[in-house]
């Protein structure tokens, strides 16, 4: 609970309740309350936050009336329409409950700060005169092609799962193949166009707040501009560094516990040697791909920092279903935990690549350290941050298709030894400092995050 004191602006905001999207809202919580604003966290019982982590912020829990099925479901699409189809009383009683109240800490609420998958938080804010805003936590590339979604799907052009065509370019899409489709293995595509068409539907919201920078997506940002969004658009990025520039260093906002002990691991790592392996907290593996991946990394010869998160694995418990002699053959070369601080990981010196599902935190944090890739995407925006780190940046590498030891070998080779990796690790370091440009006093996230704030102070 915030503590009492001379009132502050008060902004409410509601972040989706997966972790990919949790951190950017909470990092730009910390961002709106040292700029001197009062700060409403309001979340859903799904994947329940921790307010003790967060005692600056005032929290309010939404009863987002999830059945079990609905919870233990892989069917993201239709777990996101049905929050937003539920959460929208339990949100608006919550807020009459607080208006007009003379002795709450905080005052009036000017303005609702939403993700973009939350999109019922507009019509909350049209309900009670208050502005919005929305957050967009992917790239601007993933915007584009969910809106391709909707015009192929018109035309009748979406791929099925089987196709020669997968392989062809999407039509001014560059470099977007069919295959990178933000498409759903788990709902069908009257589903997915229904949260689209939602989502991007914006009829009141005053901005939109997206993470990323002009200059890495100039093109696309320039394209959405002309074509998709008339209301500004704040491109404030990398919103963990602008958090992580504050005299004290933000809470965690991770679900799951982080294992500080791999730090001590690296440390005792030469520099550039380690490839760090972390793929989100949604993807699974089969029994197979785990040992395919676990023999590929023993016979790169790299060291490696390994995170293998409960559940991962399909029908098993994870670490426990290495494969025999696995240990035996690492020993010391390898650090097996189930949750890293990826952050301060990525830091590391002794990190030379990434091996990542390149969600677009993962694929933000990593190009603001100077680490390049190894992509293997799973599901949704993964496949055209993929496309855009291997084939525009030209920071990483992809691993398509089937997992095999011998391809896993070869392609961590190819980036931790080979001069094509010292190619891309130069291109990474190169946008690390950019990104480093953007962030100074009068770089280009610093001056948007200006504009931003004086735009909401400016509704007090």
């Amino acid at each position: 609970m915030e503590k009492q004191g001379a009132k502050r602006p008060r902004l409410v905001l509601v972040p989706c309740p997966y972790q990919g999207h949790i951190n950017p809202m909470l990092q730009l919580a910390d961002v709106l309350h040292r700029s001197g604003f009062s700060i409403t966290i309001a979340h859903t019982f799904l994947n329940s936050l921790h307010p003790h982590r967060h005692p600056q912020f005032t929290f309010l829990r939404l009863n987002d009336a999830l059945s079990p099925d609905h919870v233990s479901s892989w069917d993201l699409v239709s777990v996101l329409l049905a929050l937003n189809e539920n959460c929208r009383a339990s949100l608006e009683a919550e807020l009459a409950a607080t208006a007009g109240d003379s002795e709450s800490e905080s005052g009036a609420v000017l303005c609702i700060i939403h993700d973009e998958l939350m999109y019922f938080c507009e019509a909350v804010a049209s309900r009670f005169g208050v502005r919005s805003v929305v957050l967009r936590t992917t790239s601007a590339a993933t915007c584009l092609s969910r809106f391709a979604i909707l015009q192929l799907h018109a035309q009748d052009r979406l791929p099925q799962n089987q196709g020669s065509f997968l392989e062809d370019d999407i039509p001014d899409l560059y470099p977007l193949r069919f295959k990178d489709l933000p498409l759903s293995a788990t709902a069908d595509v009257f589903k997915l166009k229904q949260l689209i068409l939602k989502m991007y539907t914006i009829t009141t919201a005053s901005a939109v707040i997206w993470n990323t920078m002009p200059w890495l997506e100039p093109n696309e940002l320039t394209q959405i501009h002309t074509k998709l969004c008339k209301i500004p658009i704040f491109t404030i990025a990398p919103i963990h560094k602008i958090a992580s520039t504050s005299t004290s260093t933000p809470a965690s906002s991770s679900l799951l516990q982080e294992d500080p002990t791999c730090l001590s691991w690296l440390d005792k790592q030469p520099p550039n040697s380690v490839i760090y392996v972390s793929l989100g907290s949604l993807a699974l593996l089969t029994q197979q791909e785990l040992e395919e991946m676990a023999w590929g990394l023993v016979d790169s010869g790299q060291p490696f920092l390994w995170v293998i998160r409960p559940g991962c694995v399909r029908g098993s418990n994870g670490v426990g279903s290495m494969p025999k002699g696995f240990q035996e053959k690492v020993r010391d070369r390898g650090c097996i935990v189930e949750w890293a601080p990826q952050k301060e990981v990525l830091a590391h010196e002794a990190v030379g690549g990434f091996w990542s599902h390149c969600g677009w935190n993962s694929t933000l944090e990593s190009l603001s350290e100077g680490v390049p890739m190894l992509c293997r995407p799973y599901s949704g925006d993964q496949r055209v941050n993929a496309r855009y780190i291997s084939c525009v940046w030209k920071t990483g590498l992809t691993l398509e298709d089937g997992l095999e030891r011998k391809k896993v070998e070869r392609v961590i080779i190819r980036m931790m030894v080979e001069e094509e990796g010292k190619k891309m690790r130069e291109r990474a370091m190169d946008l690390k400092v950019r990104i480093e440009d953007s962030l100074r006093e009068d770089g280009s996230s610093s001056c948007n995050l200006k504009e931003l704030v004086d735009l909401l102070m400016s509704l007090f």
